[in-house]
Parts: structure tokens; sequence; C-alpha cells
């Protein structure tokens, strides 16, 4: 299994996981965890996703990603979860 980690963050309002959930389920993307809170105002939310029978590249999802954190004046990452492994080998 290929797993990555999305991370979303940014001013709070209506349809963030909805539409983020979309385009995670429209490239065939499973989430496999998810954790959100709102502090202050400020949506924070991290995904662990099963990317391995995704429909389109890494490269394409994380675009997708990115445009629609722009329209919702949001950041938006996805990376993969070697990174977080190879960080607490060292």
């Amino acid at each position: 299994m290929k797993k990555a980690v999305v991370t979303v963050l940014g001013q709070d309002k209506v349809g963030i996981t909805a539409k983020i959930c979309g385009v995670l389920a429209e490239t065939n993307i499973n989430i496999l965890d998810i954790s959100q809170t709102i502090v202050g105002g400020y949506f924070n939310m991290v995904m662990v996703v099963d990317i391995t029978e995704a429909k389109d590249t890494f490269e394409e999802t994380a675009e997708k990603l990115h445009a629609v954190g722009e329209e919702l004046g949001m950041k938006i990452k996805i990376q993969h979860t070697e990174i977080f492994d190879a960080m607490h080998r060292i």
C-alpha cells in the first residue's frame, strides 16, 4: 500500500471537507484516517490516504488539491509518507 499525508490549513468556511474529499474520490484515493480541528476560526485537517489505486499521478493530484486550495483561500499539500518515515529514522 502506498500512503500519503494531506494537510489543509486556512480560515474556516462551509464545504472545505466536501471539496477536498470530492477531489480524492474522483481520483480513486481512499481516506484511511482523518483529523480536523478549528482553533480561533482557523481550520486544520490532516488525512492519511491510500494512493495505491489513484487514477492520476501524484503530481496531478497535488495540482488538483492546490487548485481547490486556491479556490478556498487555503493551503493544501499532499506528501508521500516516506518523508515522515525518514524523519523518524534520523
